[in-house]
């Protein structure tokens, strides 16, 4: 089986360490180099370790990469931005984890990031990284840039309500995401002291989201979005609140979700009648590159309360790379995928 060669730069951060344990059990799949500048030279397992016994790769240096078919940029946010054409050398694709290039205009990039963004011409040659939407585009793509995990999961859970015209725009759509504490990266602050996050439910940004420019740009409408911290390592619960059209039933609703949906492999309608796990739960999700949506429709109100659900480190980041890398080398589009998630955990 013919295989890629691809190599990570930013290896040593969370959604790294996951695209290490993804790629290394790729049946694609060569990985060539992964770089830390905190630790090149040392052991991946140091950072990493889950990984003990899967790979004896050590971390290089990013001045260090060699040339390969496809690199997985894992920067913080603005590195790649400033470099793009330096890595650009090294790979004939490149697959973006940062908020780099994943708005379409420097307008938004100066209203949401408050920066000038150095490469504006670029904006509208990367795909925006949610395969469900722009499959068709990532085929023959060269450049993508993954989504970001909150913006994912609300995304995804509205996309097919927006596209079918269900909503009834002269309402406010409202979503909130209650997110874990790896959202934040595995660099040590005041907030992530372990007396100061235990046991907290802190609301860190009620307003103006970065991940909401996402949202607005693929919606294709306004939407008022909140992010909550909670006491969960992994995952995001997010609830929007929409209101729904005259006439639109809740069978409706299941019928939009079955057509958008029906065949897509990591999208799971979940809704069930009796138990625990009747709505989307994000704890079920651990490691897993699914998006649970689940809904309910308020008769008196025609209010409809959309629940999703992911694992901000997967769906949300490394395992959505790995999913767009698959479609734009034709692979099986689960190839690497294929973890099932834990219960109970």
């Amino acid at each position: 089986m013919n295989k890629i060669k691809v190599s990570i730069v930013g290896a040593s951060g969370y959604a790294g360490g996951d695209l290490l344990r993804l790629l290394l059990q790729h049946p694609n799949v060569e990985l060539h180099q992964v770089t830390s500048e905190r630790f090149a030279g040392k052991p991946v397992t140091i950072v990493h370790p889950n990984l003990r016994k899967q790979t004896t790769l050590k971390f290089s240096s990013v001045n260090d990469l060699e040339k390969v078919d496809l690199l997985f940029t894992a920067l913080p946010h603005a590195k790649l931005m400033n470099n793009i054409e330096n890595f650009r050398a090294l790979a004939d694709r490149i697959i973006d984890l940062s908020g780099d290039f994943r708005l379409k205009t420097a307008e938004d990039y100066k209203r949401w990031y408050d920066l000038e963004h150095p490469n504006p011409e670029l904006l509208n040659e990367f795909v925006y990284g949610i395969v469900e939407l722009h499959r068709e585009e990532m085929k023959s793509a060269k450049l993508i840039s993954s989504a970001g995990c909150n913006a994912t999961s609300t995304i995804l859970p509205l996309w097919p309500l927006f596209k079918n015209d269900l909503v009834d725009l002269s309402k406010p759509v409202i979503a909130e995401a209650k997110c874990g504490s790896s959202e934040a990266g595995n660099k040590a602050s005041d907030a992530s002291h372990h007396p100061e996050r235990s046991g907290c439910v802190r609301s860190y940004k009620p307003t103006r989201h970065r991940h909401t420019a996402e949202m607005i740009q693929e919606l294709g409408n306004p939407i008022e979005f909140s992010a909550t911290t909670i006491e969960m390592v992994r995952g995001i619960l997010m609830t929007a609140h929409v209101f729904l059209k005259e006439g639109v039933t809740e069978l409706d609703v299941w019928k939009t979700y079955r057509k958008e949906y029906g065949e897509e492999p990591f999208i799971r309608i979940v809704k069930e009648r009796s138990g625990i796990y009747r709505y989307p739960e994000p704890k079920i999700l651990a490691g897993t590159n699914f998006c649970d949506i689940g809904f309910e429709l308020d008769p008196n109100t025609r209010r409809l309360v959309v629940i999703g659900a992911i694992d901000n480190l997967m769906k949300g980041a490394a395992g959505q790379a790995v999913h767009a890398m698959n479609v734009a080398n034709g692979f099986e589009e689960t190839a690497g995928l294929g973890f099932t998630g834990l219960h109970p955990i």
